[in-house]
């Protein structure tokens, strides 16, 4: 049944926008009305920030004693990302889950791997962390300044950049190659930065460069339905129903940097190929900008 509100909150019309579009506070779906998605969005994110608050000085601890001898930081890296799979379930708007996860378990990465995905969403880490396998996150190092969060995405082994500064772009890729050289893959969103309608960007050299340098396999993955979760320049969370599959890994032993544009479009190819797999079942609510006319 759709939702309404008073008539008394309907003598003036509000001028508001929601993922733009018009708000229309009357005989509209649940999913899109403001009422029901303001306190789901303030319920969800006070649950994460108290939830993974509490973890933090388990997940410390657990840092310190495993040190020593998980160079890998295996151990802290999943508990981490399993602290986050844990408190989505809390989340009533999101619906996440792996496609095909028996055969994902099969199907286990070389550990000399470069792993890439189409990016949508501030939520797509967290989708990413339901792949059984633990993979280190090249983000953006202003995610590190978060109280708690950033904190422990850096003990887990994640890798920050700066974009638009050569010297961390250096540096960042130094990093990735040190977690490949000792047998830890690491995930790139080649996209490099988050798409605003859900459409697949073009990729990037950087994670491409390096799989041929280090000969690691890039391994496509890719995720649909998280375009609504969060959408791009926005805190307000969506009804979605999330899924992530996983594609076939790309050798790279032998190619040269002149195989790099062949190797980035067979990789991008295999993900538009996933994405036509999942996208129908994600069954997700994506608002687009309505098209302005133009006028003669």
């Amino acid at each position: 049944m759709p939702l309404t509100v008073p008539s008394s909150m309907q003598q003036k019309p509000l001028n508001r926008y929601y993922y733009g579009q018009p708000i229309q506070f009357t005989n509209m779906s649940y999913k899109t009305n403001p009422l029901v998605l303001i306190p789901l969005t303030l319920w969800a994110w006070t649950f994460y920030v108290l939830f993974i608050g509490v973890s933090f000085p388990f997940q410390v601890i657990i840092f310190l004693l495993t040190y020593p001898f998980d160079k890998k930081r295996q151990i802290s890296g999943r508990i981490f990302r399993q602290v986050i799979v844990f408190a989505n379930h809390f989340n009533p708007c999101w619906n996440f889950s792996v496609h095909k996860y028996d055969q994902v378990m099969k199907q286990p990465p070389n550990p000399k791997t470069i792993v890439v995905c189409n990016h949508s969403s501030l939520s797509d880490p967290i989708l990413c962390s339901m792949v059984p396998f633990e993979m280190k996150f090249l983000t953006k190092s202003t995610v590190f300044n978060i109280p708690v969060f950033g904190w422990l995405q850096r003990l887990a082994g994640d890798v920050g950049i700066v974009r638009t500064e050569k010297d961390s772009i250096k540096n960042a890729m130094t990093k990735c190659k040190r977690w490949i050289d000792i047998g830890m893959p690491v995930i790139f969103f080649p996209e490099g930065t988050r798409s605003a309608d859900d459409e697949l960007l073009p990729f990037k050299d950087g994670a491409f460069r390096l799989a041929i340098e280090t000969g690691a396999d890039v391994l496509p993955l890719a995720l649909a339905g998280t375009a609504a979760a969060i959408r791009k320049g926005g805190a307000m969370m969506g009804f979605s129903k999330g899924l992530i599959t996983v594609g076939k890994p790309i050798p790279t032993s032998g190619m040269t940097m002149d195989d790099l544009q062949t190797l980035k479009e067979t990789a991008r190819q295999q993900i538009i190929e996933l994405l036509k797999e999942i996208r129908p079942l994600s069954d997700t609510l994506v608002l687009k900008k309505p098209e302005t006319k133009k006028t003669e």
